[in-house]
């Protein structure tokens, strides 16, 4: 049976990837996941691809395992040539190898690594709804594709771009792809920095970002 969504993680992640699709699966959404939904006689790469193929979204566990795993490599080959979204659960603080980057660097990223975990599968939970279909999030901007849509005439170019630099120094390449998405909607700058605060893991980040949009100051590091 096909499941709407894929894990992909590296075995030393087992026991997160099982709490996460435990969590998922509560909020009534099926994840596919090995072995768990292997059979014993199965082919184990057919299935895999299969799985890939007939899933709408991918959870890719990101770690410094399975930032170095081949097979997790190739899982996430598959889903970008398959147009399978994927929503990368960070619970490491590791920067992506070259050629994970190379496919990752549009993606939306979910931050887990601070602790404890089930505030950040909750997230994932409004995340996943969404994007499913399932129910409307607090702000789809950074859930789903933006549609192309000219940059609204009130947001100058020029500050657009600061904006990014700014949010760059804290969640680094991936904030080009959420000022885009969200530059595409917002009807004011201030509204735009608001929705792109909402990205940072903390609220003293939060705070420090906006409080540095207004000032012209950059990020202290």
């Amino acid at each position: 049976m096909a499941r709407e969504v894929f894990v992909s993680y590296s075995q030393p992640d087992y026991d997160c990837a099982m709490e996460l699709v435990a969590r998922v699966e509560r909020e009534g959404i099926d994840c596919w996941i090995a072995p768990r939904d292997i059979a014993p006689s199965a082919d184990w790469a057919a299935e895999i691809i299969d799985a890939i193929s007939s899933s709408r979204v991918m959870v890719l566990i990101f770690s410094a395992s399975s930032n170095d795993s081949p097979q997790v490599r190739r899982e996430v080959e598959r889903a970008v040539h398959k147009q399978v979204s994927i929503l990368p659960f960070r619970i490491q603080n590791v920067t992506p190898s070259k050629s994970l980057e190379y496919f990752l660097s549009s993606q939306h990223w979910l931050d887990a690594f601070a602790a404890p975990r089930d505030p950040h599968y909750a997230r994932l939970c409004v995340h996943l709804k969404a994007h499913l279909g399932r129910a409307a999030a607090p702000d789809m901007a950074s859930t789903q594709p933006a549609p192309v849509l000219a940059m609204p005439a009130q947001l100058d170019p020029a500050e657009v771009t600061r904006v990014e630099r700014l949010l760059a120094g804290y969640i680094g390449p991936i904030a080009r792809h959420l000022v885009k998405n969200a530059a595409a909607k917002a009807p004011s700058l201030e509204q735009l920095v608001g929705h792109l605060a909402q990205e940072l893991e903390t609220e003293t980040d939060r705070h420090e970002f906006t409080q540095r949009w207004r000032t012209g100051a950059p990020r202290n590091h």
